[in-house]
């Protein structure tokens, strides 16, 4: 379990994914894959590792990354404001918005908010602390 480095949420936060689609378009990163996602989405779309790797993927700084359209940044997997493989989204996927960039302060989170509806939802769950600390990733 991650130690939690700000405590400015003790008192939890609000979250629903809405699955609009908006933290997968519109700005160019990275969708870092573990092994792990890998081999989920390559036995989800039925492809052999290789083929997953070759299809979809790209290599940036001796990792594997999701490839995203060129033009606008989405997601390669985004259609229509939706993900096709969600089912087997990687890890930084399903663990978005319980980041540490976006937990690092009050303001870090309402910049998240801007860029994500579900984020402070009145109809959202509330996670708490403990929840979004066992959720934590980089």
């Amino acid at each position: 379990m991650t130690k939690t480095i700000n405590v400015w949420y003790k008192e939890g936060l609000k979250f629903k994914c809405t699955e609009c689609g908006l933290c997968c378009t519109k700005e160019p990163g990275y969708v870092w894959l573990t092994d792990e996602d890998i081999n989920t989405l390559s036995e989800g779309l039925e492809l052999s590792r290789k083929e997953f790797l070759q299809k979809y993927t790209r290599k940036v700084f001796n990792r594997y990354s999701l490839l995203e359209d060129n033009k606008t940044y989405d997601c390669i997997f985004l259609k229509n404001k939706r993900c096709t493989v969600y089912k087997h989204r990687p890890k930084q996927c399903v663990t978005f918005p319980w980041w540490k960039n976006n937990l690092e302060s009050k303001k870090a989170w309402k910049e998240a908010k801007k860029r994500c509806e579900g984020i402070d939802r009145e109809d959202g769950k509330l996670y708490t602390q403990e929840e979004i600390d066992a959720k934590l990733i980089d």
